[in-house]
């Protein structure tokens, strides 16, 4: 959703829905044109400037309920009043100040979001100890207070949450609490785990992509970029960790992927827009319906074990703020791999989520977790160093007039930046569309060609190097280091088959047939977010 000071900016449908489209082309209107979609013979729209959507505080009662009235809201600034339209057949839900399918919308007759009161909390006097007060007086533990789910009934446990108001906000960083193999943090978020010195210990990186594995990546994935020469000194094959999204995603060769010894993760069903949505709008039930539905749909139809879908990352790595790591919590999800961290020499080790996170969220695009979620890990993004004046949040997030050759310097120069220092994990974060560019895709090659060079350097998987970390292991028993071995035991049903089926499947939510590439028996329906399992 736009805010107000970027609302003159022309907004983009990402697939078809959920998408805030304004009217006369993507362009904002003023009511007073006399040009203006239901408008022209009717008063101008009063003005409510608090820099928020809202709908026609005069409108006819009898139209409240309309689609042509629900689909329509308005913005004023400096005393200007501005009118946008949903897509055709979306309603715009002024509470969570987005457009949505119809039956997401009940709030038509409300003119503008509701004012949230102030929670009483300790003035409440509740007779149990650690128990706060809501708005109305009810008490409550304390601990549902700003932990993303809505328990008062008038919403006031959720208010003033941000870190430097939330009087319960997770505490910094005790180390003498704070122990290994279920706690992790320093005082500034750069120690090694175990007290060991650099050299005693190996350089890890870290090689992950985001989105569907399918034909346009495949070649890639399972020929071009894991050469079989590129090998760990134990002699096992390098491996990554995908970041799996549903749509267009081929479950045949992700269990392939999953079969060769990589991590497979979750990064959402939709991967729905707008961008914002995830930080700002998704509900606690969104993120479950989100991550766990793909969770069920990787163990469905890749037969990935439920045990061994770990990870999460969230699509444009815009953070959900507590309430998507409540939902990572009760799912019993180990890590997130999400959150940037400022660029620091030396850099960030990965950290659990016992305390405070060591550094400020970078961008106002995320909205980091204040509370505690002990035992959670946080595999926090190191940004590349470009520049003196430029930096990169993932690799291919870098300016892409940049050359081959430029990019191969500057993972070299970032690698050394981890393993002259702390040794900190070192990420490689990209998307395969990034590899398009045959320069870049020859830039990687070179690189993890460079890296079979360093008897001490390991390719490791997120939840590979998180066992690391429970576990801090000198370099000279890695040999007989058991979480990177590469002896892998399937059952018959968990390898993937030579030739998969190929479900066509109508899809409601889409209006046309989608294929289902698995192993598996075919779904009645295509699969999607609540409806994970394809039934009629």
């Amino acid at each position: 959703m736009m805010s107000a000071g970027s609302c003159i900016v022309k907004v983009g449908i990402f697939f078809f829905f959920f998408a805030v489209v304004p009217v006369t082309a993507l362009q904002l209107s003023s009511t007073n044109s006399a040009n203006t979609e239901g408008n022209s013979d009717e008063d101008d729209v009063r003005c409510l400037e608090n820099g928020r959507f809202y709908r026609d505080p005069d409108r006819p009662t009898h139209r409240i309920w309309t689609e042509q009235e629900c689909s329509k809201y308005f913005l004023c600034l400096e005393g200007e009043v501005f009118e946008f339209r949903c897509s055709t057949g979306l309603l715009f839900d002024v509470t969570r100040q987005i457009c949505d399918f119809k039956p997401n919308v009940d709030n038509c007759d409300a003119t503008a979001e509701p004012q949230i009161p102030q929670p009483l909390l300790e003035k409440a006097k509740c007779e149990k100890e650690n128990y706060l007060g809501c708005a109305d007086g009810t008490c409550l533990p304390s601990t549902y207070f700003c932990d993303g789910s809505i328990d008062c009934q008038d919403g006031s446990d959720e208010i003033n949450c941000e870190i430097k108001k939330d009087k319960y906000a997770a505490t910094t960083c005790n180390t003498t609490t704070c122990k290994l193999p279920n706690c992790f943090c320093s005082t500034d978020g750069t120690g090694i785990p175990g007290r060991l010195m650099p050299s005693e210990i190996p350089q890890m990186i870290l090689l992950t992509f985001d989105d569907a594995i399918n034909f346009e990546n495949w070649d890639l994935y399972s020929r071009v970029l894991f050469d079989e020469d590129l090998q760990n000194p134990n002699g096992c094959p390098i491996p990554a960790t995908f970041f799996i999204s549903h749509q267009y995603n081929n479950y045949h060769q992700t269990q392939k992927l999953w079969n060769y010894g990589h991590e497979i993760g979750i990064h959402s069903i939709t991967h729905r827009g707008p961008e914002n949505w995830w930080s700002d709008n998704a509900t606690i039930e969104d993120w479950f319906d989100e991550m766990i539905g793909e969770a069920n749909i990787l163990h469905s139809y890749s037969k990935i074990r439920m045990g061994e879908i770990r990870g999460v990352r969230v699509p444009f790595l815009r953070i959900g703020w507590n309430r998507q790591f409540l939902m990572m919590k009760e799912f019993g999800f180990i890590y997130d791999s999400s959150i940037i961290a400022p660029i620091t020499d030396p850099p960030y080790w990965p950290y659990t989520l016992d305390h405070k996170i060591p550094h400020n969220c970078t961008e106002e695009t995320q909205k980091c977790p204040s509370r505690s979620y002990p035992g959670l890990w946080e595999m926090v993004l190191n940004q590349l160093s470009v520049s003196k004046d430029v930096i990169c949040s993932t690799v291919d997030a870098c300016p892409r007039e940049l050359s081959g050759d430029n990019m191969y310097e500057i993972l070299v120069r970032n690698f050394k930046r981890h393993y002259l220092t702390n040794r900190a994990p070192y990420g490689l974060h990209l998307h395969s569309s990034w590899l398009k560019n045959q320069d870049y895709l020859g830039a990687l090659q070179k690189f993890l060609d460079n890296m079979m060079q360093y008897p001490d350097v390991w390719f490791v998987t997120n939840w590979q190097a998180i066992e690391w970390m429970k576990r801090p292991t000198r370099l000279g028993d890695l040999s007989s280091f058991e979480a990177w071995n590469c002896n892998r035991h399937f059952q018959a049903s968990e390898i993937a088959c030579d030739k998969p089926n190929v479900c066509k499947l109508y899809s409601r939510v889409f209006q046309e047939q989608r294929l289902l590439h698995t192993c598996a028996e075919c779904p009645e329906k295509y699969p999607w977010i609540r409806n994970e399992f394809g039934i009629e």
